[in-house]
């Protein structure tokens, strides 16, 4: 099954109803598997300052690759939450800025990176509680090779 719903018409597209996330036919799960990656949601965050060559977003975006921020600057560039402004210059110079619909997701995208800081380290405590009670489960768990010798 196709799901990148690349193949419809602006007719089709006309025509599709309110999306359905929990369904797997539905052409809103490509958008929420856009927003969920974490250098869209840095990106957006970072260009709801304004407008940002190249650059200078790269070094807000810590950690971020220049492959995978010219990928993911594309890909919002295509769903129409960026725009990519060249300006005539010698080199030529470009802007990043955020479209009205990119504009539109900043308070969700704030809301976001808000939590993950405000609750890191409860994050952080409940990981530790889980990969301890899982090594101690497996401590507790017979090996398959051990009972194999036994027998």
């Amino acid at each position: 099954m196709d799901t990148n719903f690349n193949h419809l018409s602006r007719t089709e597209i006309g025509k599709i109803r309110a999306g359905d996330v929990y369904d797997v036919t539905c052409p809103s799960r490509s958008v929420i598997q856009m927003l969920a990656d974490k250098w869209t949601m840095l990106v957006i965050d970072s260009l709801s300052r304004g407008p940002m060559r190249f650059g200078e977003l790269r070094r807000q975006v810590g950690g971020v690759t220049q492959k995978m921020l010219t990928q993911t600057l594309r890909l919002l560039e295509r769903d129409g939450l960026v725009l990519r402004e060249v300006y005539p210059s010698a080199p030529p110079s470009v802007e990043y800025s955020l479209t009205p619909l990119g504009v539109s997701i900043t308070a969700i995208t704030e809301q976001m990176c808000l939590w993950a800081q405000d609750n890191l380290k409860p994050v952080l405590v409940a990981r530790l509680d889980y990969d301890t009670r899982m090594a101690r489960e497996e401590q507790l768990r017979p090996s398959p090779t051990k009972a194999r010798s036994e027998r």
